[in-house]
């Protein structure tokens, strides 16, 4: 059977997501926690989107494809349904910078990657001198105000399907062809600018290079046409800064209604061009 499995993880202890041989990473110690449960060989498990080393999480999903008597083993004489009753176990044994939230038996059709329909990131600045160092691991300290407003118009542009070569690092046969949903910014109560970017996905260094070229804008070094251009050159400009890393947080993950999980993860495995004019 299948399974859905939702977690969260402090990135700064990992490097990445993906596995990496001599490495900790995200994937490497719970595909390990799982193995060991589930006394398995192996565990492997496809997750919603890879996250760079650094980059944290609420909202990661994967799945794993496990026997059903393995997972009913793993629940042993527990009065949770064994789903549930995998996931508490999960969290006896892993790390404490990564929580599994929930474990469940997944819909037919479902992919943690193939069948998102977007992925929600959230990105925090602190730009003030009160900065609170308690959060220095998650917020981004910025030495210079930023304008909001600048920000949040410059950004306009940007969102709908466009190729967003200029913001990506390149990997040989996929696409840059992207559709950006939402790309805002906001003061939390606590006066930290936090920007919600929401994509159909995001192809790698993105986001962290979409971010560093409004925070640009709104220091006032650049004009607020500036992201527009660098995105309609369709190439890496080096005057884009790709910020860092701790900063980024990827809070949810959307799924369509079960019944058409399976046709999205199906159009979501072709490979996306821009419709000529």
């Amino acid at each position: 059977m299948r399974i859905r499995i939702d977690l969260g993880y402090d990135g700064a202890g990992f490097h990445g997501w993906a596995t990496q041989p001599g490495l900790r990473t995200v994937q490497g110690e719970l595909e390990a926690a799982l193995a060991t449960v589930l006394r398995l060989p192996a565990a492997p498990v496809t997750c919603a989107g890879r996250t760079d080393t650094g980059v944290h999480a609420r909202g990661q999903v994967c799945h794993l494809d496990v026997p059903e008597e393995s997972l009913a083993a793993a629940a042993g004489r527990s009065d949770l349904p064994p789903p549930a009753a995998l996931a508490r176990r999960l969290n006896g044994v892993l790390p404490d910078d990564l929580r599994v939230s929930r474990v469940a038996e997944a819909a037919e059709g479902f992919d943690a990657r193939f069948s998102a329909v977007w992925r929600r990131y959230a990105y925090r600045v602190a730009d003030h001198e009160a900065t609170d160092p308690l959060t220095r691991g998650h917020v981004l300290a910025w030495r210079h105000p930023l304008d909001l407003a600048a920000m949040n118009r410059a950004a306009a542009p940007l969102r709908g399907e466009h190729d967003f070569a200029a913001f990506c690092k390149r990997r040989e046969g996929a696409t840059t062809v992207r559709t950006l949903l939402d790309l805002g910014w906001e003061r939390d109560d606590r006066g930290v600018a936090v920007a919600t970017v929401r994509a159909d996905a995001f192809c790698h260094h993105m986001v962290r290079s979409l971010m560093g070229c409004l925070l640009t804008v709104g220091e006032g070094r650049r004009p607020e046409t500036w992201p527009a251009e660098v995105l309609r050159a369709g190439v890496r400009d080096p005057a884009v800064t790709v910020v860092p890393a701790h900063g980024l947080v990827l809070e949810e993950v959307g799924y369509p209604d079960d019944g058409e999980l399976a046709s999205q993860a199906a159009a979501a495995r072709r490979v996306r061009t821009l419709e000529q004019p």
